[in-house]
């Protein structure tokens, strides 16, 4: 084994051990792990010759690609630090996320370098400029000779620590603002090896990663990555036939996707069984998936394969699992009473509990904090996969961190409760409660109406609900269709709410024409955006 806490010595370990094996397909281009590690050595040598220095913060701004997996793994085997911030947050966010990462390198497109140069991204502290995919861009270096610079030399591998900083990823800012979350070289190697444990995953098998940053580790899992040709800031809108196509064509056998990718998919007249018999498993994160498109997933799968999907976040992936089988069998019967989404037991490992809610920073652990089985709280969690400070943020990091001996305690923003089995239930974001009531359990308990896609609760100031009907549904089985049918609409939702002491006083309902949702994975909702519309709807202030 390599010895070394450096997250690219598994893709070296995996280069030894199978060099002929196809490590990337893009196109019809293909790339073996032996041709992937060389790449990234050589890039690795050209990047240290041109400046980028161990713990140097790097900007890459790269679209999914090979040239992206070479230079992520390049940059790690020199051990700076990658910054990764989504491109679809739009250009003022982008701008502040660049301003409080502080890099000294950045290697992009020249897309990104134009926006650079004209918005003045990192004037103060960026060096080092580094353009992909041409070979010139004025007062920059040019991939080719970032390549020519490192044509010969040894294997690079930097010696770096278990607690040096591998990567600043931010979050997708979907519930605020975006922020920096340090990973350590450890965080990730806790990652790979969760995700090789609890999903069984093996070398040889063939990934398809619709979400970038998971694409990383598919090369260091052993797997296959095969690279979509779909815009990533916008899975769902992506054309089924972009995911269908290479999952026949390659036999792949692991799916991430977003739930807002997974529904387009699933629900695509055209879509058949037949095209998803190669895969083992289908692992969905960023949101909640809902049981209609389980069921349809079910229908389409192999006998046996699941949809798994994984709870956690930026700053600790992932914190439990739970498989559509039981979802499906158990818990979404009580979803759609209002109990919540399951999402499944602590994964080994990973310790949760359930603390009183509240607003204010937490300096030190105390078991006093926790709250009983089956009371609602703030989920706080740690273990390995636990990150413990936001980059720059000293502010954010006391809100969020509970500090416990050696370790920290994420909390993780959302509220819930534990069962009888010791499974978390999610209520919904910390910031959405709406005096005393939970987004989850209330919304579960409308969106089990037929033509419902999804619901939001929000405050104007009152508990008011915000409805989505199935973009699916034809002209003359909408209910909104006319004064009448949006009148018996109403009415059908109203007595699904007087069945519940929870959602008896949820009375008023608004149809929002497609609610607004973030970039990273199309699914969460901007509930903000929505209680500032509905307000207007209703001539009221928030």
């Amino acid at each position: 084994m390599i010895a070394t806490a450096n997250i690219a010595a598994a893709l070296v370990q995996r280069a030894r051990e199978r060099p002929d094996a196809v490590a990337l397909i893009e196109n019809r281009v293909e790339q073996t792990f032996r041709e992937l590690d060389d790449e990234s050595d050589r890039l690795a040598r050209g990047l240290a010759k041109l400046g980028v220095t161990r713990g140097m913060r790097t900007v890459l701004m790269v679209p999914p690609s090979l040239e992206f997996y070479a230079l992520t793994f390049a940059l790690f085997k020199l051990g700076a630090v990658v910054v990764l911030i989504d491109p679809g947050m739009g250009v003022k966010n982008l701008g502040v996320c660049l301003a409080e990462a502080e890099p000294e390198a950045f290697i992009g497109v020249t897309k990104a370098h134009l926006a650079r140069i004209v918005l003045g991204w990192g004037r103060k502290t960026i060096r080092h400029h580094v353009t992909v995919g041409i070979r010139l861009l004025w007062g920059g270096w040019s991939s080719g000779r970032v390549h020519n610079e490192g044509a010969q030399g040894d294997p690079v591998l930097t010696p770096t620590t278990a607690d040096e900083t591998a990567a600043i990823l931010f979050t997708s800012g979907s519930t605020g603002v975006a922020k920096g979350v340090v990973y350590t070289h450890a965080i990730f190697l806790a990652q790979v090896e969760y995700l090789r444990s609890l999903y069984d995953i093996r070398p040889g098998e063939v990934d398809l990663p619709t979400f970038p940053l998971f694409g990383l580790f598919a090369p260091a899992l052993g797997m296959t990555a095969v690279i979509p040709k779909m815009d990533f800031t916008r899975p769902g809108r992506v054309d089924p036939r972009r995911i269908r196509v290479p999952i026949q064509g390659h036999a792949v056998t692991n799916l991430f996707g977003s739930p807002a990718l997974l529904r387009r998919v699933g629900f695509a007249k055209d879509t058949k069984a037949d095209e998803m018999k190669s895969l083992r498993r289908v692992i969905s994160a960023g949101a909640p998936v809902a049981a209609s498109v389980l069921r349809q997933w079910k229908a389409l799968l192999p006998p046996g394969v699941q949809v798994h999907t994984p709870y956690g976040a930026t700053e600790a992936l992932p914190v439990a699992t739970i498989g559509s089988d039981e979802i499906l069998g158990e818990t979404a019967a009580l979803t759609e009473q209002g109990k919540g989404v399951c999402v499944g037991q602590p994964v080994p490992g990973m310790e949760v509990r359930i603390i009183r809610i509240g607003d204010e920073p937490i300096p030190i652990w105390s078991d006093d904090l926790a709250l009983s089985q089956g009371q609602i709280g703030e989920i706080v969690v740690r273990g390995p996969v636990v990150t413990r400070s936001y980059f720059n943020r000293p502010a954010s990091t006391a809100l969020h961190k509970i500090a416990d001996s050696e370790t920290v305690w994420h909390r993780m923003g959302d509220v819930g409760y534990l069962d009888e089995r010791g499974r978390i239930w999610f209520c919904g974001r910390k910031s959405h409660r709406v005096g005393d009531k939970f987004t989850i359990p209330c919304e579960g308990v409308f969106n089990a109406h037929p033509a419902v896609l999804r619901t939001a609760l929000v405050g104007v100031p009152d508990a008011i609900l915000c409805v989505e009907i199935d973009p699916t549904l034809s002209r003359a089985e909408r209910p909104d269709r006319n004064a009448a049918s949006l009148k018996a609409f109403v009415g059908e939702l109203r007595a699904l709410g007087s069945a519940h002491d929870h959602t008896r006083d949820i009375t008023t309902f608004l149809v929002h024409p497609a609610f607004p949702v973030d970039i990273r994975h199309n699914a969460k909702i901007f509930r903000e955006k929505l209680a500032v519309w509905a307000a207007r709807r209703l001539g009221r202030r928030v």
